[in-house]
């Protein structure tokens, strides 16, 4: 490793007018391999990343054919699985990839009468919080503090920004949605409390602000936004000085870096400037910084959050693809049907695979994050993905009939080791989701007994799993 001729700390950020932008991991950053652990930068490289994601209406695999036909989880257990056509896309990753198979959300289902027919309503404040939500279309919201956030309020204070929520679908639909649940419970997968959704942010533009400390008010912002110019303009002479104090590797790297910065910043423009054009849209009542194309957007939102994790600006991030009961095309997927309507398949076979044509194309976007965590290098030696844990799952299995079984779950990376990946782990009828999330809260660090309804841990990294309260008895 290039040694530097001056260290430089971790937190150094490049400022301009109205302009922060934190930097990545450089060498200058790590003097010595040999004292790496005991730097600033080795502490902050020890911790671990989470991006939680979450895909609404379950999966076709979930369905009696879907079972059959394997349509998501591999027909083999263990390391020597075949991929699956809904999962085929991860193949690249296989090394990194964690398949959960066979368990139930139990509290997104039903508890009383007046909750029967409102799973759409219910389910997305159950996904990270496997708590049962309170019926309400008042204040009295009440689920549970979700994984996400029980991470970030142990960990996301030793970074600038403890955590962020992001969506793609519209959201603020204040009040009351259907069934007697408040709109609140449809809105957000991330809560601070049981009594706390926290809002989730849409607008592409809106996230690149925050990263970089665009403009201190909303006034401010736009003004800056006006003046078509990119953030980088306004830090040559910090850029310079900086640079002064690194080798050629690091300068390189540094470089690379910002021409990541400004080519999201370009995007996000390009789509600002046809949004503003008077061009017709297909989503005429998004942000303007929102592109029709739901690809553009997920990989604009993917961009952001490997730029956050590499600056190490956050190491948090819950992202919700789909609002529940969104009938959205995606004809990307080969399939140009809605997508609600796609998902009450009536369990005949042909709709079912049409239906698997829309979950391949959500899972087929998930390799851009991985290709961009796996090539950003952390302090340690691997890359960022190595520490990392990427959840995608969903609450509901069968959407046909709105049941909580069997419901669609993998993680990607390898959680600093606590995950070996290359494996199909099928759990026990009736093992609750929440047995799998616990593992991962305590391969992440997190010293917990108990999350939502779970049993006890979910092996994932045994070919044949069984919770760990199973196993004693």
């Amino acid at each position: 490793m290039y040694i530097s001729k001056k260290h430089v700390s971790r937190r150094t950020i490049l400022k301009g007018l109205g302009v922060t932008v934190a930097l990545p991991l450089l060498d200058a950053m790590v003097p010595a391999r040999t004292v790496f652990a005991k730097t600033a930068a080795g502490a902050s490289a020890a911790k671990q990343r989470l991006v939680c994601m979450e895909m609404v209406h379950g999966n076709a695999g979930s369905t009696a054919i879907g079972v059959k036909k394997n349509l998501f989880a591999p027909a083999q257990v263990g390391r020597d699985f075949e991929w699956s056509p809904t999962l085929e896309p991860l193949a690249p990753f296989r090394e990194h990839v964690t398949i959960v198979s066979h368990t139930d959300v139990h509290n997104a289902e039903a508890f009383t009468p007046p909750e029967i027919g409102g799973d759409h309503f219910r389910s997305a404040a159950v996904f990270l919080t496997q708590s049962h939500p309170h019926q309400t279309q008042g204040s009295d919201i009440h689920a549970g503090t979700s994984l996400d956030q029980i991470y970030a309020q142990k960990f996301g204070q030793e970074t600038p920004i403890p955590s962020m929520q992001l969506c793609i679908e519209n959201i603020d639909q204040s009040g009351g949605c259907f069934y007697g649940y408040s709109c609140a419970y449809t809105d957000s997968i991330s809560w601070a409390t049981p009594e706390q959704p926290l809002p989730m942010i849409r607008d592409p533009r809106v996230v690149f602000d925050q990263l970089f400390g665009v403009g201190a008010t909303p006034a401010e912002r736009k003004e800056r936004r006006a003046e078509d110019r990119s953030i980088l303009d306004w830090l040559g002479s910090s850029v310079n000085r900086l640079k002064k104090d690194l080798g050629a590797a690091d300068r390189a790297r540094l470089d690379d870096y910002l021409q990541d910065v400004r080519e999201i910043e370009r995007r996000i423009q390009k789509v600002e400037a046809y949004n503003t054009s008077g061009e017709p849209r297909e989503l005429p009542g998004a942000p303007i910084g929102v592109p029709d194309s739901f690809t553009e957007h997920v990989k604009l939102m993917f961009d952001l959050q490997a730029l956050a994790f590499a600056s190490d600006l956050t190491r948090v991030f819950a992202f919700k693809l789909g609002r529940d009961a969104s009938n959205r095309v995606y004809p990307e997927s080969g399939f140009k049907g809605a997508f609600h309507s796609a998902s009450h398949h009536q369990e005949k076979e042909e709709r079912i695979l049409d239906f698997a044509k829309i979950n391949k194309y959500h899972v087929s976007l998930v390799p851009y994050l991985l290709e961009k965590l796996k090539s950003t290098p952390d302090g340690d030696g691997g890359s960022v993905l190595d520490n990392t844990v990427v959840l995608y799952g969903s609450p509901m299995g069968d959407s046909n009939v709105h049941n909580h079984k069997r419901v669609p779950l993998f993680l990607a990376g390898r959680a600093g080791g606590g995950l070996k990946g290359n494996l199909h782990v099928k759990a026990a009828d009736g093992t609750p989701l929440a047995n799998a999330m616990l593992t991962v809260a305590h391969k992440l660090g997190l010293d917990m007994q108990s999350f939502g309804d779970s049993t006890g841990e979910l092996d994932l990294n045994a070919a044949a799993a069984v919770t760990t309260e199973a196993a004693k008895a």
